[in-house]
């Protein structure tokens, strides 16, 4: 499949490994809450499609591009795709879903109040939901495909404004995972020293999202290069599910209705 943005991070691209890697544990940390009909909002390339879709009674798929559903409905027919642009969720009828997972999504949509109250409305009484995003603490630089991130506390207490029952965790990483942070961070800075006015604050997110990707691709192919055994090894098991939500690398929000 078509690798859009660096957004996108491909398990065909070797550099993309440690990012496909991170978003690949959400999938298997929610396979312990999986059961009966559930719905992903957001499926992005089908990531996770496989390891759940046998856990699950039926398994839905919302996303917004026609031509990645596409390609997916040739590979699994046993899933029910939707295309949609979210919010609202236009196509999904009330309390028709046990378990709602939505991976790295919230950061993207505008009206995110909205966007919960949407996964509360066509959750099941006493049905789960499972969000990831980047936590805001521990992001480098300005995301422009991003429209906000989040603190732990932002995202709770907005969760707890639509829901009864909030949990927040975070996904962290070991000394590989932390190793490759690191290296990252001094790489991103030598990158953004050239930007003495700050424009990726300042200038309108549609300007900054091509030298973005084309700076983002750029610097993981270098991180590769400079320590290519580290970037092939870290595999999804070296990110770990926290409590102290503050100190990881994504939000790990469970929300139950």
């Amino acid at each position: 499949m078509s690798v859009y943005t660096t957004e996108i991070a491909s398990d065909k691209i070797a550099s993309d490994n440690p990012i496909h890697q991170r978003l690949l544990k959400a999938y298997y940390l929610a396979e312990d809450f999986v059961k009966g009909d559930l719905l992903e909002i957001g499926c992005g390339e089908g990531r996770g499609i496989a390891l759940l879709k046998d856990k699950s009674s039926s398994y839905t798929a919302i996303d917004k591009i026609e031509s990645v559903l596409e390609a997916l409905k040739k590979k699994y027919n046993d899933v029910t795709f939707i295309q949609d642009n979210i919010p609202p969720f236009s196509k999904v009828e009330s309390n028709s879903y046990d378990v709602i997972i939505s991976f790295q999504v919230i950061e993207h949509i505008k009206k995110d109040r909205q966007f919960l109250e949407e996964i509360h409305r066509v959750l099941k009484p006493g049905g789960k939901a499972l969000l990831t995003t980047p936590n805001i603490k521990m992001t480098l630089t300005r995301n422009p495909w991003h429209i906000r991130e989040y603190t732990a506390d932002q995202l709770e207490k907005l969760a707890k404004e639509i829901f009864p029952k909030v949990e927040m965790k975070g996904v962290g990483g070991n000394e590989k995972v932390m190793e490759y942070y690191e290296m990252n961070k001094k790489s991103v800075r030598k990158i953004t020293r050239f930007d003495i006015f700050n424009l990726q604050y300042r200038l309108p997110a549609s300007l900054l999202r091509i030298p973005y990707d084309l700076l983002n691709r750029m610097n993981r192919n270098k991180l590769k290069d400079s320590n290519d055994s580290l970037v092939n090894e870290i595999h999804h098991s070296d990110y770990i599910l926290t409590d102290d939500a503050d100190k990881a690398l994504d939000l790990f929000l469970i929300v139950e209705k």
